[in-house]
């Protein structure tokens, strides 16, 4: 399985909508997640499913990736679901590059997944894992050291698991989220941070999304198209970040101290060249 490179917002949308499908390269995320499980209901799971594979098919024939620019995924129900392995076969069979699989738990749950991969003839597909059970949270170092392509963490679902509250704050999950972005980075994948469930709040998305940026993440959920553009400007680097950036790294290499009244030392110049 393959890696993802950069992803500063993963783009949920329902596997009911083709007309919404068909936007992907208008909304212009990094990644997009045409989605079977949370927006679908158990009734609609099967034309979901066909309606989802011939949308991102349709795509793909308009453009030169099925998004565009965008990489295009298909979230799949849980491994064990009754729908998981007819899901995973039909991704297999449209122009999807791979899946996204919710509430990936335990090494069992990484077996079966790579057996359904395996039975498709799908050894290629990029594979971004939820991260929001909390097993899965407290088991997290070893499922992403499997050779995922990346990990979201579901702060909504990881809650309700654990029995607690969601607050404002956040601080109910800090732990959790701090677990799935190490365990990314030691893994050598893209982290993604939590979804804002609530669509009025630019300020909002901008604070818990910089909140995310300080503890490691790379980008965030996005669970409306306007949030997009709202990752997008929090996960890119301003002009004034990159400058300091690239005076940081020329001091670090001239042997200069102090950049901006700041000390430089090897540690400053690391972030910057992350930057």
């Amino acid at each position: 399985m393959a890696a993802l490179n950069r992803v500063r917002s993963l783009l949920f949308m329902p596997g009911t909508r083709s007309d919404m499908i068909a936007k992907i390269p208008r909304f212009a995320p990094d990644v997009a997640a045409v989605d079977l499980e949370d927006a679908v209901a158990p009734a609609d799971k099967e034309q979901a499913r066909a309606t989802a594979a011939a949308a991102i098919d349709a795509l793909a024939a308009g453009t030169p990736g099925p998004g565009g620019s965008t990489t295009v995924l298909i979230r799949v129900n849980p491994v064990g679901s009754p729908w998981f392995t007819a899901d995973v076969a039909a991704a297999a069979r449209c122009a999807a590059a791979g899946l996204v699989v919710p509430k990936l738990s335990s090494s069992q749950d990484l077996h079966e997944l790579r057996q359904a991969l395996a039975e498709n003839g799908w050894t290629g597909a990029l594979v971004v894992a939820g991260i929001e059970t909390a097993l899965g949270v407290a088991d997290a170092r070893a499922l992403l050291a499997g050779g995922l392509a990346g990990a979201y963490f579901g702060a909504e679902d990881y809650i309700a698991d654990i029995g607690g509250q969601r607050t404002g704050a956040g601080t109910e999950v800090l732990y959790a989220r701090s677990q799935v972005c190490l365990a990314a980075y030691l893994a050598g994948v893209p982290a993604i941070d939590q979804a804002v469930v609530g669509l009025g709040d630019d300020d909002f998305f901008r604070a818990d999304a910089q909140a995310g940026r300080a503890v490691g993440y790379q980008g965030k959920i996005c669970i409306h198209p306007r949030q997009v553009e709202l990752a997008h400007e929090m996960f890119t680097p301003t002009p004034g970040e990159v400058a300091h950036a690239e005076a940081v790294v020329a001091a670090g290499a001239a042997g200069v101290a102090v950049v901006d009244g700041q000390m430089v030392d090897s540690v400053h110049v690391k972030m910057a060249q992350s930057v």
